[in-house]
C-alpha cells in the first residue's frame, strides 16, 4: 500500500474515531440532569417503606424532643399498637371493598389522635412545647406536600 493511500486511511479512521469518542461525550453531557444532587431532578419522590418511615419518625422526634431510652422504647411500643390498629383497620377495608375511602377517615383520625395523645402521655411537661412544635411543623409539610402534588 503506498503511503498517501496509508496515511489517508489512517487520516479517515482518526476522524471516525474522534467523531464518536465526541459524540458519546455530547450524549453524556445531554442526558445528565443539569443538577445532580441526592436526589433525581424531576424524579417522583420514591415513597417509603413502613420501616423506613418509623425509623426517620422516631430519631427526628428522639431528636427534636430529646427522648430518653425508657421513653424512646414507650414510642415503640405506641408506634407498634398504632401500626396494629391501622393493619385491622385496612383489613376491614379490603373486606368491604365496595367501602368509599371517606367512610373510614374518621377512623383513621380517631386512631392517629390515639396515637398523638399516647405519646404526649409519656411525654414530661418539659417536652410537651417541643412536641407541639413537631407536631406543627409536620402539619405544615403535610400540607405543602399535598398541594404540591394537587398541582401535578
Amino acid at each position: 500500500m503506498p503511503k498517501s493511500r496509508l496515511s489517508a486511511a489512517l487520516s479517515l479512521l482518526l476522524v471516525f474515531l474522534s467523531g464518536g469518542v465526541l459524540g458519546a461525550f455530547a450524549y453524556r453531557l445531554y442526558s445528565i440532569s443539569p443538577v445532580q444532587s441526592g436526589k433525581d431532578v424531576g424524579a417522583p419522590p420514591r415513597k417509603m417503606s413502613p420501616e423506613e418511615w418509623r425509623k426517620k419518625y422516631v430519631s427526628d422526634l428522639s431528636a427534636a424532643v430529646k427522648l430518653d431510652a425508657q421513653q424512646l422504647a414507650a414510642l415503640n411500643a405506641v408506634l407498634d399498637r398504632t401500626r396494629d390498629e391501622v393493619e385491622k383497620l385496612n383489613g376491614k377495608m379490603k373486606l368491604d371493598h365496595d367501602a368509599v375511602n371517606e367512610k373510614w377517615h374518621p377512623d383513621r383520625e380517631a386512631i392517629h389522635h390515639r396515637q398523638v395523645e399516647n405519646v404526649k402521655a409519656l411525654l414530661r411537661p418539659d417536652q410537651l412545647p417541643l412536641y407541639e412544635a413537631y407536631r406543627a411543623e409536620r402539619e405544615r409539610q403535610r400540607k405543602l406536600h399535598d398541594q404540591q402534588r394537587k398541582k401535578q
